[in-house]
């Protein structure tokens, strides 16, 4: 079996360079140790933890402010294994989606673990012990990553749960505790506790959503701290204790040292601490692949392994751990094996917190613009100025936009508030484009829309802000 392209894994980058690369000619085939596609991001990551985010939110709206619409439907009941179906439908429209997309495109696939067997040659294991070896003139690694795991805590999907844990409970835990304050442990965190649990997140740090805007991490924290989540920030865990009828107790203390320890009290322990590069058994040390200290595989500017014929992209390789950023290396590499220019714009990749309200941001934060030493202006506008959040009753919130000092160039945009998800791609196009703040500002935005709010923000980085 002779390929042009064998591709690794089926996540959001793996699929999509795999089917892009059939697009442009090359016969193409995929190993996939899931019996679905799709991946972490589609199984069990993005695609169900948002379907339990959208849910949630409908069940808290129905709970809590319908009345305030003038919407009397009594008191909501929540049918767990129900939302769960829901989520679990929204998971195979989707993993089957792209089973279908493979097909159309004539990309060949193979299910089992794909381990590298030589140059040239990967080596598909099935579950029932059969093998398969696919010859290739180009293979792309897409593995995608795996929880991180807490040293000392043993994760059982039970009590101490990771995301993919968090997604399959089937009761509401009194207490939930999250370890880590990054995007996954406060998305799951926010369904649980409109679901009825008592959430309490902690974090190592002295903040949460490490890596974003300080101001909005700040902001952020207030918004879900008046929505009921607990933080306890600047420390860290140092055991977890599985009781024998179930629960746990967590022992804490300050992350500095110094401070007296602490036992919280938690029914279901959720592990969110980050994720780390999955490269088991594809028999990397065995060929020569050389990774970093962080175990992410090392690629040149044109995901290239120091083994020729051997690259990757997505989460096992620096950058982001994003589904969309995968995709765009996916489609880059695709072209650039078909002879094309393929090319990733890293400055301009969209992160998203999918809470209510939504966080957004995409470019520079004011921490690392200070910290290169690049003069900027700034200007925010809050979401209580603007119409349409008024009359919605979605006032929390702001937009930021930061600007070259000198040339007025967009760096950055960070966005807190309802829909922040979808407002931010106005401002990647804009970035992607080399757009000014004065471009954004002068470009009209209907009214009434949210958008409104990044045009004032956009007009305030000159002063020019007229609402507010």
């Amino acid at each position: 079996m002779s390929y042009d392209l064998v591709v690794i894994g089926t996540g959001p980058g793996g699929y999509v360079c795999a089917i892009r690369a059939a697009q442009l000619g090359l016969r193409t085939a995929v190993a996939e140790k899931r019996a679905t596609h799709g991946g972490t991001c589609l199984n069990v990551g993005c695609i169900p933890s948002k379907a339990l985010l959208h849910a949630s939110e409908a069940f808290e709206e129905a709970n809590k402010h319908f009345a305030d619409l003038g919407i009397d439907v009594g008191t909501p009941k929540l049918d767990l294994k129900k939302m769960m179906a829901f989520k679990d439908e929204g998971v195979a429209g989707n993993t089957k989606g792209v089973e279908f997309l493979l097909k159309k495109n004539k990309v060949e696939t193979f299910h089992g673990t794909g381990r590298i067997a030589g140059a040239g040659r990967v080596e598909v294991v099935s579950e029932d012990g059969g093998n398969q070896m696919l010859e290739t003139k180009s293979i792309v690694i897409a593995t995608g990553s795996d929880v991180t795991r807490l040293p000392g805590v043993t994760i059982d999907e039970k009590v101490v749960v990771s995301s993919t844990g968090a997604l399959e409970l089937d009761r509401v835990p009194k207490k939930l505790l999250v370890i880590g304050a990054g995007v996954i442990g406060l998305e799951l965190g926010s369904v649980w506790r409109r679901l009825g649990a008592e959430v309490t997140v902690v974090e190592y740090l002295d903040r949460v959503l490490p890596g974003m805007d300080g101001e909005v991490g700040k902001q952020f924290q207030r918004i879900l701290t008046k929505q009921g989540i607990a933080f306890k920030l600047s420390t860290k865990v140092t055991g977890v204790e599985v009781g024998k009828k179930g629960g746990a107790s967590v022992t804490v203390e300050p992350a500095a040292g110094g401070g007296a320890a602490e036992t919280l009290q938690a029914d279901v322990v959720l592990v969110a601490i980050g994720r780390v590069p999955y490269t088991e058994s594809l028999g990397l040390d065995t060929v020569g692949v050389q990774r970093d200290d962080k175990g992410r595989i090392l690629t040149d500017a044109h995901y290239a392994t120091n083994v020729t014929g051997i690259y990757a992209i997505g989460d096992v390789i620096a950058g982001p751990m994003l589904a969309h950023k995968a995709e765009d290396e996916g489609v880059a590499i695709a072209e650039m094996l078909a002879g094309q220019s393929g090319h990733v714009n890293y400055g301009v990749i969209p992160n998203v917190v999918y809470t209510f309200p939504e966080v957004a941001s995409v470019g520079k934060t004011e921490e690392e613009l200070k910290k290169d030493g690049i003069a900027y202006n700034a200007g925010k506008f809050p979401f209580t100025a603007n119409g349409r959040a008024k009359a919605n009753g979605t006032t929390d919130g702001f937009v930021k936009v930061l600007a070259d000092a000198q040339t007025d160039r967009v760096l950055g945009v960070h966005i807190v508030g309802a829909d922040a998800g979808n407002l931010i791609a106005e401002v990647a196009v804009a970035m992607e484009f080399g757009a000014s703040s004065e471009d954004i500002a002068r470009t009209c935005h209907a009214h009434p829309t949210l958008t409104e709010a990044v045009k004032e923000a956009a007009l305030a980085v000159n002063k020019r802000a007229i609402h507010v």
